[in-house]
């Protein structure tokens, strides 16, 4: 992506502790208006802690999140719903209500913050529905009948329901079988060029990590280690990051990619 865009997330000097151990110390981090970010690291390192952070589920011990120049720890209630109707988040598991139809689980945030009349209602989840890729016939499913990539796919619907400006994916292609996984990923690039959405996705899919990352947060050490492209990354030669991407996955990965061009 050429060029510099603004920050559209902007953590400074972030501390978090977890049961009295702390995750992160003095971690920076920006993430552009209109790319998407990856953040990886190894087990422990506070991916998805970090991702609780941005999100407003997690109140850091020290430091600043801006999220949309807004600074999250200064925020009242109020603003802090307004923040939260302007950004998606899709948890590993989908996290959608078993009691509540595809449909309904779609609708629901669009019912609980938009004044719209039911019909519209209806009318904005099934095409959230579209968008994220799924048939019409998913809309009247339980959860619990869908396949794991549908799972994902109406757990984005859900998140993409209020026309948030930044999606947040934690972990998006976790269990899904190679096809899967590469689908939703071109679904991940779709939906970020056609509605303007920056991407903030945790994962340890190396193969999601070639095709969809912009750009490639490595945390370790309790901190950003390195914020670059893939092919950036991959010429480093911190041991960290050198033995996370040079095992035998990694190698078929990075191969598979340049191959592809």
């Amino acid at each position: 992506m050429g060029g510099e865009r603004e920050a559209v997330v902007e953590v400074r000097g972030l501390t978090t502790r977890l049961d009295g151990v702390t995750v992160h110390e003095a971690l920076d981090l920006d993430v552009r208006r209109g790319e998407v970010l990856a953040i990886v690291g190894g087990s422990g390192t506070g991916k998805t802690t970090l991702l609780r952070a941005m999100v407003m589920l997690l109140r850091p011990a020290a430091g600043t999140v801006r999220l949309l120049g807004e600074d999250v720890r200064d925020a009242s209630p109020a603003e802090a719903s307004r923040l939260r109707e302007r950004i998606g988040v899709t948890f590993q598991q989908g996290a959608l209500f078993s009691s509540l139809s595809v449909l309904e689980n779609v609708a629901l945030p669009l019912r609980e913050h938009t004044a719209l009349p039911a019909a519209l209602v209806q009318d904005v989840a099934r095409l959230k529905l579209s968008l994220a890729g799924l048939p019409a016939s998913a809309a009247d499913k339980q959860p619990g009948e869908l396949s794991g990539g549908m799972t994902k796919r109406a757990a984005v619907a859900r998140a993409l329901a209020l026309d948030p400006e930044i999606l947040f994916l934690d972990e998006p292609t976790a269990g899904l079988d190679p096809d899967s996984a590469s689908a939703f990923d071109e679904l991940v690039l779709e939906l970020r060029d056609s509605l303007g959405l920056t991407v903030v996705m945790v994962t340890h899919d190396l193969d999601t990590l070639w095709r969809t990352a912009d750009r490639v947060a490595f945390l370790g050490e309790r901190r950003v280690l390195a914020l670059d492209t893939m092919r950036g990354l991959c010429s480093l030669g911190h041991p960290l990051v050198k033995s996370f991407f040079d095992g035998p996955r990694g190698r078929a990965a990075r191969e598979c990619a340049w191959k592809s061009g």
